[in-house]
């Protein structure tokens, strides 16, 4: 049971890690594949919140995002997108990528900490 909470706070919490830091993401990866405890996980993540984001790990985490829409998303939608990753503005484009998470229903990222949060 231990674990599936486990699974769930890191599924919620991968992108906004990645976010911050994809050095923390991929020690939270490895960690995961290890069973670390729920709280050894939980631990880790805050560690990575504290990182201060940079531009590259912002866009990396939009990237990853937009993934789930490359293929099903409209030229105009494709367009905006480009352009606000061109123009680095992230707080727009992460209230985008939601935009499209609940257009398209992918629950994967509509329960994802980082387009529910207030903090970008």
């Amino acid at each position: 049971m231990k674990r599936k909470l486990t699974e769930k706070l890191w599924r919620e919490e991968k992108y906004r890690v990645m976010f911050h830091s994809q050095k923390h993401y991929d020690q939270i990866r490895k960690a995961m594949r290890d069973q670390l405890s729920y709280e050894q996980i939980e631990q880790l993540i805050n560690d990575a919140l504290q990182q201060t984001a940079t531009e590259g790990s912002m866009r990396n985490a939009c990237q990853h995002m937009w993934g789930y829409f490359s293929k099903v998303a409209t030229p105009e939608e494709k367009q905006k997108y480009e352009e606000l990753l061109k123009t680095c503005n992230i707080t727009t484009l992460i209230c985008f990528l939601q935009q499209l998470a609940i257009q398209y229903n992918v629950t994967y990222l509509i329960e994802s900490t980082i387009l529910q949060s207030k903090e970008k």
